[in-house]
């Protein structure tokens, strides 16, 4: 089954010459189905490579998903026009009132700053709270997954000497886990920030469970049951030239970077970065979204009691 977008919005025709299945929503319209409602909680400057991004890897099962694109409600980006803004998102409460099967909460290049002197940050507690009576599953990605463990379980991140910054080797913590179904015993994720999670701290919190983790630079993927959540601290999301066009921007803008570790052949950026982690990244959302079809109620309105 494919993925249902807009006809207009740029993911559409982007997926479609990829092969990845789409679908109108007038087409969608006439399958007596009902579709996983998904929403992209989309905190990341570059709106349109994000949405292409998530799209991708949850449009490949063979569920129909209906990807809804949701904004914070006062904040305005200053990276994507304003039209696009208008024709393809809804402001948070527009939406809290309905219902979703699952939820993504993306990263934001605001990992300097405290969690409470984020511009958004009350409103992104209403939305971390709203998960837990009108969401069935949420997926919290980089500083996202960050946000909803602290506010969640006051597991604090703390600043990094230099970035992490590459594709790291991670080791599979739990080989039964139904989200790392079809996994290797390890994988190579890519990682970008100047922040970490601690291993000991998430530890010390019974209920969270480490799925993924690198001995370079930490655990990635966490598993709370109890808030029908998972956080993951690194991009399996990424496209192949991502790290490429962070190191570009950086060395252009004149700021310290070094070459991002073990993603050019080589270590050589004149090279043509090979992407290594598609395949897993694949897996592991398209198993988020199978546990989300085996358990979330048939009749939206059952989302969250």
């Amino acid at each position: 089954m494919p993925i249902k977008l807009p006809a207009d919005l740029p993911a559409f025709d982007v997926l479609s010459r990829e092969g990845v299945m789409v679908m109108s929503e007038e087409l969608a319209a006439r399958q007596d189905i009902r579709p996983l409602r998904i929403g992209l909680l989309n905190l990341m400057p570059k709106k349109i490579q994000t949405e292409n991004q998530f799209a991708r890897l949850i449009g490949a099962t063979p569920l129909q998903i209906d990807l809804q694109l949701i904004r914070m409600t006062e904040h305005q980006t200053k990276n994507t026009a304003a039209d696009h803004m208008e024709a393809f998102y809804r402001p948070f409460q527009d939406v809290k009132e309905e219902r979703f099967d699952g939820l993504i909460i993306t990263g934001a290049p605001i990992e300097h700053l405290e969690f409470e002197e984020v511009t958004y940050w009350d409103e992104l507690v209403e939305v971390m709270n709203w998960t837990q009576t009108n969401v069935h599953s949420t997926f919290g990605v980089c500083w996202g997954g960050m946000a909803m463990i602290n506010h969640f379980h006051g597991v604090k991140k703390h600043s990094l000497p230099e970035k992490a910054f590459g594709c790291f080797r991670h080791l599979n913590r739990a080989p039964g886990s139904p989200y790392l179904r079809g996994f290797s015993d390890d994988c190579i994720i890519p990682v970008s920030r100047w922040t970490e999670m601690r291993q000991d701290e998430i530890d010390a919190v019974p209920a969270l469970r480490t799925l993924l983790s690198s001995d370079e630079v930490g655990p990635c993927l966490v598993e709370d049951p109890d808030h029908r959540a998972l956080y993951i601290f690194n991009h399996f999301e990424y496209d192949s030239d991502t790290l490429k066009q962070e190191y570009d921007r950086d060395v252009a803008g004149g700021a310290p970077i070094r070459v991002p570790l073990n993603y050019y052949p080589d270590d050589d950026p004149s090279r043509t970065p090979l992407n290594r982690w598609r395949s897993h990244a694949h897996l592991l959302y398209g198993n988020w979204i199978n546990e989300i079809y085996q358990s979330t109620p048939y009749d939206p309105l059952q989302i969250g009691r």
